[in-house]
């Protein structure tokens, strides 16, 4: 199509599609040993090209190489390493017990690959969440395009050139671009799609699957809050909230989006929140990130001037600079639901913090939004733990810690309704792009089965009276 980009046309898009879907036959019949090769392949290229990473990312949001190593690389190399460990019991079949309407047969769960899958991954962790879906799809046995996200060029740009070192197009393939290639992609019966990013466009991309019935991932985001307890450590707390929230400026599907924070702990927080930040993040610190360009730049500002417009206020905080895509470290008091960062995911360096008298108002605020991605609960009462984690639901919670369940290689992750569909991760990221087939296994000849065959005499039907009560 003309809108393309001038290297990719919509015949190169099929024609990459269809090797690969005839590879994926190929790769079904490939041992767990083969697949790790390829894991170990693209670890030893990660690994050579880290230094090369660590700038592809300073270029794109001048985001640390240390950030970087924490937040995209540390995650690859730890699933890599479970994957490793695990993948000979994961694709193992699973047996099942046999019920006694089915005597005389075995069944089992078998694992097999769901075909060829599509990723398209965002630009906050542009490296990490393209490639950590990649690692399940290959353990999986699956074959791979991926659409890198256009907002962080060199990233993207790397991520191709780690790709075509590692894998053929037949088994792994990267289209950068625009939407216009997303949406020739998404045009193609692929066997599953692993999406990162918005609700918005979680349901463009849900509603294209939907043409081919194909299955999906859709890893989103949504409004996070955090619980404050009076009976929580409040120094502990506010050091692992800062961290949470500015990580990478707050461009983090999981990060603490607003706080809620019991009344009677008001003062003693707030100071210790702004002591923490300038702590953590003293004035143009080396280690802060940057907004990902101008656009989202505005739309941050935009949030922070409708929220000042409409009654709240900079507690700490609140510096711009449009050229260098910076915004501080922004804590806001006095917001309401009036105000559009309150409906809106921030996705940004803004915090607002609202006050609550007891857990039952705490609880109905959450439930009035949409399910979050991420919950996370301060307090050392645990019956004040069990009551936010009994009244609300999000994709996953952390207790007395931010964002560090993402790393749990054991927990699966992902939203509910709003934040997402399904899961990944560990054993669940194998699950997102394996097809669990069901196999059962009768004997020839004589069956209990067919003592219940037609036609239904009386004393068959005095069998199948007797056989009901006992299901």
């Amino acid at each position: 199509m003309s809108n393309l980009p001038p290297d990719i046309t919509e015949q190169n898009i099929l024609k990459i599609f269809e090797l690969q879907k005839k590879y994926a036959s190929i790769l079904k019949k490939s041992t767990v040993s083969q697949r790790l090769a390829k894991l170990k392949a693209l670890k030893q290229n990660i690994l050579k090209y880290r230094t090369e990473i660590h700038e592809a990312l300073y270029k794109d949001f001048k985001k640390s190489a240390s950030e970087t190593d924490l937040g995209e690389l540390a995650i690859i190399l730890s699933s890599i390493t479970h994957i490793s460990q695990h993948l000979h019991n994961w694709v193992a079949p699973k047996y099942v017990n046999t019920p006694l309407n089915l005597l005389g047969t075995s069944s089992y769960v078998m694992y097999e690959p769901k075909g060829v899958a599509l990723i398209i991954s965002p630009w906050n962790y542009p490296f990490q969440l393209a490639i950590d879906p990649l690692l399940y799809a290959v353990a999986s046995g699956c074959t791979v395009i991926i659409k890198p996200s256009e907002v962080t060029p060199n990233t993207s740009a790397l991520i191709k050139k780690i790709i075509e070192e590692t894998f053929t197009v037949s088994e792994v393939a990267v289209f950068e671009g625009d939407a216009q290639v997303a949406q020739s992609l998404l045009k193609l019966p692929f066997d599953h799609i692993f999406f990162t990013g918005s609700p918005q466009l979680g349901k463009i991309i849900a509603k294209s699957a939907s043409e081919h019935l194909t299955s999906t991932t859709l890893e989103l985001g949504g409004k996070s809050p955090a619980v404050i307890d009076s009976e929580t450590d409040i120094k502990d707390a506010v050091q692992k909230i800062v961290w949470g929230k500015f990580f990478n400026c707050g461009q983090t599907c999981i990060a603490p989006d607003y706080l809620l924070v019991q009344n009677n702990i008001k003062n003693e927080f707030l100071e210790n929140l702004k002591i923490e930040i300038q702590q953590q993040y003293p004035d143009y610190s080396p280690d802060y990130s940057r907004i990902v360009n101008k656009r989202h730049f505005s739309r941050i500002k935009n949030l922070l001037d409708d929220a000042l417009a409409k009654g709240a206020k900079v507690y700490s905080g609140g510096k711009l600079d449009e050229n260098d895509n910076f915004i501080s470290p922004t804590v806001l008091i006095d917001v309401d639901n009036t105000m559009e960062i309150m409906h809106e995911e921030i996705f940004g360096a803004l915090l607002p913090v609202i006050f609550y008298e007891n857990w039952q108002e705490a609880t109905d605020f959450i439930n009035e939004k949409p399910k979050p991605l991420a919950l996370y609960i301060f307090s050392q009462n645990r019956n004040f733990q069990q009551n936010i984690l009994q009244n609300t639901s999000a994709g996953g919670t952390a207790i007395n810690e931010t964002l560090a369940h993402i790393s749990h290689p054991d927990l699966p992750f992902g939203g509910v309704n709003n934040s997402g569909i399904g899961k990944t991760h560990g054993y669940y990221g194998f699950l997102a792009f394996s097809n669990e087939r069901g196999v059962l296994h009768q004997k020839t000849g004589f069956t209990t089965l067919k003592t219940l065959y037609p036609p239904y005499t009386p004393l068959k039907k005095q069998v199948i009276d007797w056989f009901l009560k006992f299901l």
